[in-house]
């Protein structure tokens, strides 16, 4: 293939991706939970940090560590499912009414597709987003952050393997964290 052909492939598997990442968003603000969860591989780890204010100098110590720390998420499909299951109860007093979620996802880049982007089995991906949250007559959450996520090819679709989320604020004003990112 030539480099052209190649930058093209990379095109249209970043589109993919994007696409992928655009319907999931569509299924959370739909509280179409079930469907969601089929989006995620049965080893998925989703990983929310804390972020601390640092020195600078300092920076290794911004964001909590993995499995070691505190972390505002640390994840499996087996957690994840039990969240949602509380959701779908209509018992959950934190989403008592529901809340309106709009989940916005941009700046999808393609850090790396394994083996290649021609074949790729996996695929390293950031995006920013956007959470709106509005519950009751007052409270508004707006959440911004990056992702960085592992996806992997399971037939024609992609499974979520890996979910790093970063949020842009240190101290979360939210009653509490009921949606998923």
């Amino acid at each position: 293939m030539s480099d052209r052909d190649d930058r093209f492939v990379e095109m249209l598997l970043t589109h993919e991706i994007a696409q992928f990442l655009y319907r999931e968003a569509e299924l959370l603000d739909e509280r179409r939970y079930e469907a969601w969860l089929a989006l995620l591989s049965d080893d998925i780890r989703y990983w929310m940090p804390m972020r601390r204010n640092v020195k600078f100098g300092e920076e290794s110590r911004e964001f909590t560590r993995e499995i070691t720390d505190i972390n505002w998420f640390d994840e499996g499909k087996e957690t994840l499912t039990r969240r949602v299951r509380q959701i779908e109860t209509g018992i959950h007093w934190a989403e008592e009414p529901v809340s309106r979620i709009a989940h916005l996802v941009t700046n999808v880049q393609l850090i790396e597709a394994m083996p290649s982007a021609a074949e790729a089995r996996e695929v390293s991906v950031k995006c920013r987003f956007l959470i709106y949250r509005n519950r009751v007559e007052t409270e508004t959450d707006i959440l911004v952050g990056k992702r960085e996520d592992l996806l992997r090819r399971d037939g024609d679709d992609w499974k979520i393997a890996r979910r790093k989320i970063i949020l842009d604020q240190n101290v979360l004003l939210s009653k509490n964290l009921t949606f998923f990112f």
